[in-house]
């Protein structure tokens, strides 16, 4: 592996988001050579995944150093209230200009977009929260790993694993990058084959709707309101 970069990636943790979110991109970025990889929080108290994992943050939004990427996960109604949570997006705001590379996955493409980083710009999120994306004036796509310019993000939950494999690659070089994939050995098959709902057919699509109609909803409304501030 090419050990010559040197990176530091930041990764936003909040309560109630989905921890494979996090950890997923995390468990790739950690192979990485040389580079170094912070949990971020509003303070040093445990964090609450939306699974019950307490995760614990490395730095604080006041002290993180410079970084060369920021990352921003998804979760349930944590990520409603991340996105109405002025101190998240200051910070958000405030390394939004900064930063290299400006990543999301899942419905943390949300909270970059509450926080006015995806105006004008490609973006994936969970499939169905993409109207909410768009509401706020990103230009939404289906792909599973989405670069524009310096923001690039991830869909669903698991697509985290393939959005911080493709970092590595722009970041470390696509040796290293096919290194850590290897070394994983990310080769997926899912037994179903029903992780899109382009594969999983209405009736299973619109069952996983309804399950989720309040969060569906909450967020929504937190698009329209963030839609009001951003656009």
């Amino acid at each position: 592996m090419n050990n010559q970069f040197q990176n530091t990636i930041g990764l936003v943790i909040y309560p109630d988001m989905f921890q494979l979110d996090i950890t997923g991109p995390h468990q790739v970025f950690s192979l990485m050579p040389n580079t170094s990889v912070l949990l971020l929080s509003k303070s040093l108290e445990p964090v609450v995944s939306n699974g019950g994992l307490s995760i614990l943050p490395d730095t604080t939004f006041d002290e993180c150093p410079q970084l060369d990427v920021l990352c921003v996960p998804g979760g349930s109604f944590g990520t409603v209230q991340a996105m109405e949570n002025t101190e998240v997006l200051a910070f958000l705001q405030k390394y939004g200009n900064t930063t290299k590379y400006i990543t999301a996955v899942c419905t943390g493409s949300l909270i970059l977009a509450a926080a006015g980083l995806l105006r004008g710009y490609r973006a994936a999120s969970h499939w169905a929260f993409r109207e909410q994306l768009e509401l706020m004036g990103a230009k939404v796509s289906t792909e599973r790993v989405v670069i524009d310019r310096n923001r690039i993000t991830g869909g669903g939950v698991t697509a985290g694993i393939d959005f911080a494999l493709t970092i590595a690659g722009m970041l470390c070089g696509e040796d290293t990058a096919k290194f850590i994939e290897l070394m994983l050995e990310y080769n997926p098959s899912p037994p179903f084959g029903v992780g899109s709902p382009e594969k999983a057919g209405a009736e299973l699509v619109q069952t996983v709707k309804n399950f989720g109609t309040s969060l569906i909803a909450a967020s929504y409304e937190a698009s329209r309101k963030a839609a009001s501030r951003v656009n």
